[in-house]
Order: C-alpha cells, then structure tokens, then sequence
C-alpha cells in the first residue's frame, strides 16, 4: 500500500490527528501539504515538524475563508502536480448550553468545521476529476451520531460533516472520487489535554484521575491514540480502498456517547 506518487492536503494538519495523518502519509512517499492558521509563523511550524519538516510541506490556510482555500489548493496544484488526497482534520470546538448559547461559538464550528470542509472540497476536487482519481476523508466525531449536552453547535456541524460526505460521495462516484469519514471517540490530543488541565482546575483531582475518568468513558477503558486514526486514514486513501465510500468509520473504543 503505497501513495508515492500523490499530493495530499491535510487541513489542521500541525496538531492532533491532522499532524499524525500528515506524518504517516509521509513516511509511504506521499507529498503532504498541511495548512494551518498557525502555519504563517515559520518558527512553530519548525518546531512542530522537525525532522519531518524535509518531508511534510506547510503553508498558512483559514478554512472559514474561500480565498484563503482557493489561493491554498491554487498553489499546492501548481507546485506539486495536481490534488490527490485531502483530509479535512481542521477543527474547533467549544462548550455551551443551548440556553444563552453565544452566536459566536455556533457560528464558529460551522464555519470551520463543516462550511470549512465544503469549501476545501469543492476547490480540489476538479482536479480530482481530471486526474480521474480522489480520496477525501472528514474527520467527524461520535459525537455526530449522539447528541452531548452543552454541545450543540459541536454535534451539529459534525453532523452535517457526515452528510455533506455523503452527497461528495454520490457526485465523485463516477469520477473516481471517494469520501468517507472517521469518527473518533476521546483521542489523546493537545485538544483533550486543555480539557484535562480545566478539569483539574476545577476539581483539584491530579492528571492521572481525570485522564482516568475519560478513559473509563469508553468501554475499553482507553483513549484513542492519533497513531490508530493515521493508520486507518492511511488505508483510506490508497488504492485498495477504491471501492469504500460513503462510510463512516467509527474508532469508538466502544462508546457510544
């Protein structure tokens, strides 16, 4: 299973699981291309990669803007040949009850989450289609399928991260594209970390505790590592997965929150 020969764009790609896909798809020979918000300071996005910097390619995107978008994949189809592979991992999320719920944090996920995963989408995937050949993966949640008090705008744009999917999936059939999408339960991320740290603030309970207490929300008693979403991504998107679309592929350690 090999993609040597392919460009892939991963959005949130210098944190989480975008960072794990990214390095992943790396190492099989694919040229990754991660944009970030954060990728504009040169300084960080050295730090973050490292050794992998020579291998993984990063560039500044904002996902809620579709020039920002268009200019991205404009010069990642320039520089590298075309668009193969495209993950969307670029993500927000933010408590509140629905009572008093800020404009702000809804319109927030839905421009990034879901109207952000559009718009990447329908900016590749002509060039999927000339090349006859395309694979999209969303990263969507578990929480698209159950609903979470006090995360409303959370649980819907993921939601409709699902259904837009499905309608990429029907338009590319024909063209050779595919789309699915991977639903996570807790992965032990950067992300899950900052809500660690506001637990142990309000709880005084230590790091192994809290990190406890989530792990023991998933019936295997365990966090999902990043590692385990790139190695399912990194099937995805090759050649022997032609046939998968239209799925979604729920890494749930069991859960069903």
């Amino acid at each position: 299973m090999t993609n040597g020969n392919k460009t892939a764009i991963i959005t949130g790609g210098l944190s989480g699981m975008g960072l794990a896909i990214a390095r992943r798809l790396a190492k099989d020979g694919t040229t990754v291309v991660v944009g970030a918000r954060s990728a504009a300071d040169a300084s960080f996005v050295s730090k973050i990669l490292g050794p992998d910097q020579g291998n993984i390619h990063a560039a500044a995107l904002d996902v809620r803007s579709s020039e920002s978008v268009d200019a991205f994949v404009a010069k990642v189809a320039e520089t590298h040949g075309g668009v193969d592979i495209l993950v969307n991992a670029a993500g927000v999320y933010e408590e509140a009850a629905i009572i008093d719920h800020p404009d702000t944090i809804w319109d927030d996920h839905i421009d990034t989450n879901l109207s952000g995963s559009f718009r990447t989408i329908r900016t590749v995937m002509p060039h999927m289609k000339r090349a006859g050949w395309g694979r999209i993966v969303n990263i969507a949640s578990v929480a698209a399928h159950n609903g979470m008090a006090n995360n409303a705008a959370y649980c819907t744009s993921k939601a409709g991260l699902l259904g837009l999917g499905r309608c990429v999936s029907l338009e590319g059939a024909a063209l050779g594209i595919t789309c699915v999408s991977i639903s996570p339960t807790w992965v032990e991320t950067e992300m899950l970390r900052r809500f660690i740290d506001a637990d142990i603030a309000l709880t005084g309970q230590s790091l192994e505790e809290v990190r406890a207490e989530y792990a023991k929300s998933n019936p295997q008693n365990q966090l999902v590592q990043p590692s385990e979403i790139a190695e399912l991504a990194a099937f995805l998107v090759s050649d022997a997965a032609r046939a998968l679309t239209m799925e979604d592929f729920q890494i749930n350690a069991g859960s069903l929150w």
